[in-house]
């Protein structure tokens, strides 16, 4: 367990000017308002802000940082508020708590939506302050190490949460330790089975790869010697589970065909000239793999990373890559902002002349800024969570406006992209592009080292099919906001015109209840709205009846007594039960929220599983029909938010059987199909078609149809086929 003594011995060692005296009152208050607290371990709880505030002295940050790491939890979790902090502890450590503290007043709303709305403010709050992401990844950390005493839902939501999130987070800030770490922890909660088949794969081959580095770094270190090069250090390492695990899922690959399970560092002394006269030293060495050559140095990322990374194939034909750095760039490419953090060695801050700190707000304002420049206060959680991730991913292409500035897009970017990074109005008026001077499609995916010209019309405006085209979450806003303004303006005239209708049927003056703006507001308040517009709107896109909102005007009474259509209603009502019975859903298989009387169908799609994350989608003489929110045509459904709504799996949903189509990608030998199908039959699950091929690259290519019941069944299914000796991977097809 770590002591106090220990923390202050650290942060003594790194700042000897530091308030120690600061430290130890965090410490006894943090002891005071957490006594009596445990952890899901059974440890006192004080053991978390302590390992917090040691995790902290280790990034050699100041003591503000540390005693924060102390506090961090006790307004969230104890009686203290904000301003008993502040007159204990001063206004700087008081705006730190205050960042890291969840957000109290929203408990009402769904998961989703607080987590959107605690990060957006821990995001808003670092942008100010970088040491309050500081403090939430140690705190991060330390939670993530210590999971295993948590029920398995919870650590699979906390892990899914931290790659989401916080390792990119991490990764953006230039943290590649702590990036590294949270990835691998999160891999080794949300997939067990996964890790440890891989974690059993590569310690069989460790004796042998650690036996070739130490062969590779014995060469370099002995050919930099005889060229007079400089060095600092040579490092071997094997490629990390979590990044290894990714690269074998998309490229379907087997571990033997990776190129850099193995690397080697240099690390050179702090002039940049020596990494690239090592640079040529390994490539006198070994040949070099053409195209697999970066300079993170001339052109650094925008996370500060700098780095020399090429790939060599050795005498054996391994193919394997060497980094090479500086120890200044070795030292921010393992801390990242933390490795460049300065304060003054007073109490009061930062001295007058030192500018350092200045300029490393302006970078992390840049680094952190675009996450929430673009999202607003009553933006859909989910979209705003889904905007942070694609934002957080590391951009690599590099283009350039005619004048010569750079604009750095994420991979797969196009010029549609480019033009919204540019400015937001030269996306909105953009009517086509020149790349080199030739004028090409908008769908171009952009290059490193393009010189992009936009071609802009006053009169131009975005257009739906953008949307398949762009990868950055400000164009996907963007064009989002001006299709929905236009669509918002249609659906409140058709949502007038059907009410209006409606009443006529009544034979009620349709101005009696528009012009009642009251009535209107009140009915608009019941379903959650807050103007009549908003009501039209809802009416107009077929999420609200018209009919139900005439009832809620007349009341119920009143409306029994005027309908026209009570009979034929309870006939329609009769009929769609017998057509749902028909296809085989079950009256009762999927709930609808806040919607009567329509038809909900499976998506043919994606065809979603019981048990699977669901959303509905009103559509037009079709009643609702069910995606899986992993669909790939939901992105393209959410531009007519309007029309979404929620669905849900009823908790008495009949076992129904349905067909689901995996692909396994094998090693190309004899018995494979035969080992997949006794997999499949041990488990008792039916098999409706099976076939086999041979793809382009000489893999098995084995295609099977199942009969499962809902998302655990196929999920026991795919874990039964995986553990199949030979079997590369598995995914879930359309049917």
């Amino acid at each position: 367990m770590i002591r106090i003594e220990d923390v202050i011995q650290k942060v003594e060692s790194n700042r000897p000017e530091s308030n120690i005296d600061l430290i130890r009152r965090a410490y006894l208050f943090s002891a005071l308002h957490h006594r009596g607290q445990k952890r899901a371990s059974g440890e006192p709880y004080l053991v978390h802000p302590l390992a917090v505030a040691n995790i902290l002295a280790e990034m050699r940050l100041d003591e503000m940082s540390v005693s924060t790491g102390l506090l961090h939890d006790v307004v969230e979790d104890t009686l203290v508020d904000l301003e008993t902090i502040r007159s204990y502890f001063g206004d700087e450590i008081t705006r730190l708590v205050d960042g890291l503290t969840k957000i109290a007043h929203i408990s009402n709303l769904s998961k989703e939506r607080q987590q959107a709305e605690n990060v957006r403010k821990m995001v808003l709050a670092m942008i100010t302050d970088v040491r309050v992401v500081l403090i939430k990844l140690a705190d991060r950390l330390h939670n993530m190490r210590t999971m295993q005493f948590l029920k398995p839902e919870k650590r699979a939501r906390i892990s899914q949460e931290t790659l989401d999130i916080y390792a990119p987070i991490a990764h953006r800030l230039g943290m590649g330790k702590v990036r590294s770490e949270l990835e691998d922890l999160s891999f080794q909660n949300l997939y067990p089975q996964e890790y440890k088949k891989l974690a059993d794969e590569v310690d069989a081959r460790r004796p042998e790869l650690e036996a070739t580095l130490e062969d590779i770094t014995y060469k370099i270190s002995a050919r930099l010697g005889e060229n007079d090069v400089p060095f600092v250090e040579i490092q071997g390492r094997v490629k990390r589970l979590f990044s290894l695990w990714k690269k074998l899922k998309k490229q379907k690959i087997s571990i033997d065909q990776v190129y850099d399970l193995i690397a080697a560092r240099i690390i050179t002394t702090n002039e940049k000239k020596n990494c690239y006269i090592a640079l040529s030293v390994i490539h006198d060495i070994w040949t070099p793999v053409p195209e697999r050559f970066k300079d993170w140095i001339a052109i650094p990322r925008d996370n500060l990373y700098q780095s020399l990374h090429t790939s060599v194939i050795g005498e054996n034909g391994q193919s394997f890559e060497v980094q090479i750095r500086t120890q200044e760039m070795h030292q921010t490419a393992e801390e990242g902002v933390a490795a460049h953090w300065k304060y003054k060695e007073s109490k009061l801050g930062r001295r007058d002349d030192d500018e350092s700190l200045d300029e490393l707000r302006k970078t992390v304002e840049k680094l952190l800024l675009p996450l929430v420049e673009n999202s607003t206060e009553d933006e859909d959680s989910e979209d705003f969570i889904e905007s942070l991730k694609l934002d957080l991913y590391p951009k690599d292409v590099y283009a350039f406006t005619p004048l010569g500035k750079i604009i750095q897009l994420p991979k797969g970017s196009t010029p549609i992209d480019f033009a919204y990074a540019i400015h937001s109005e030269v996306g909105d008026t953009c009517t086509g592009a020149k790349i080199k001077g030739r004028i090409v499609p908008l769908k171009t995916e952009l290059q490193n080292g393009d010189v992009v010209e936009i071609l802009t019309t006053p009169q131009s405006k975005p257009s739906r099919d953008w949307l398949n085209s762009v990868i950055t979450s400000r164009a996907k806003n963007r064009i989002r906001h001006w299709i929905s303004e236009q669509q918002r303006a249609e659906s409140i005239d058709i949502g007038r015109k059907l009410l209006e209708k409606e009443l006529n049927k009544f034979r009620i003056s349709p101005k009696k209840m528009l012009n009642d703006e009251n009535e209107m507001k009140r009915i608009a308040n019941e379903y959650g709205l807050g103007r009549t517009e908003d009501l039209l709107a809802s009416i107009g896109y077929g999420k609200t009846l018209p009919r139900n909102v005439l009832a809620k005007f007349l009341g119920a009474e009143k409306f029994a007594a005027l309908d026209p259509e009570k009979k034929e209603e309870t006939r329609i009502q009769s009929g769609m039960k017998a057509v749902k019975k028909f296809i085989g859903l079950g009256e009762d298989a999927i709930i609808v929220k806040g919607i009567d009387n329509l038809l909900t169908a499976r998506a043919r799609c994606c065809n979603p599983l019981s048990g699977e994350n669901i959303i509905g989608y009103i559509s037009l003489g079709k009643g609702i029909v069910v995606h899986n929110k992993n669909c790939k045509n939901v992105a393209q459904l959410m531009v007519n938010r309007e029309r979404i709504v929620e669905v849900e799996w009823a908790k008495n949903d009949s076992k129904h059987i349905q067909s689901v189509r995996l692909l396994a990608t094998t090693e190309n030998r004899t018995g494979m199909l035969a080992g997949i199908t006794n997999a499949i039959a041990d488990i008792k699950t039916g098999i409706r078609d099976a076939r086999a091929s041979v793809s382009k690259d000489d893999k098995g290519m084995i295609e099977i149809t199942i009969e499962v019941f809902d998302k655990k069944h196929l999920d026991k299914v795919v874990n039964s086929v995986e553990q199949v000796p030979g079997v590369i991977a598995v995914e879930r097809l359309n049917i």
